[in-house]
């Protein structure tokens, strides 16, 4: 089903329903295609824990380095 904008807006509610029976609406202005109307799909839950076993932090990761400490509070000298 194609409908132009002016009308979608005057019959939202019916067109928020057709979709979610399997009806594809596909939005236009001045008859040009812009939207395609269709039903929600959640994304699937972020799986945690993908990289377990598979990376080490190293023992020195929350130890300061020199260089940088030094950007941020100049030299002691």
């Amino acid at each position: 089903m194609e409908i132009n904008i002016s009308e979608a807006k005057a019959q939202l509610s019916k067109l928020i329903n057709l979709p979610y029976h399997g009806e594809k609406i596909l939005i236009c202005k001045k008859n040009l295609p812009l939207v395609d109307l269709v039903r929600h799909q959640p994304k699937a839950k972020r799986k945690l824990g993908l990289l377990e076993g598979k990376f080490v932090t190293p023992s020195s990761f929350f130890e300061a380095d020199p260089e940088i400490e030094e950007m941020f509070h100049g030299s002691d000298s």
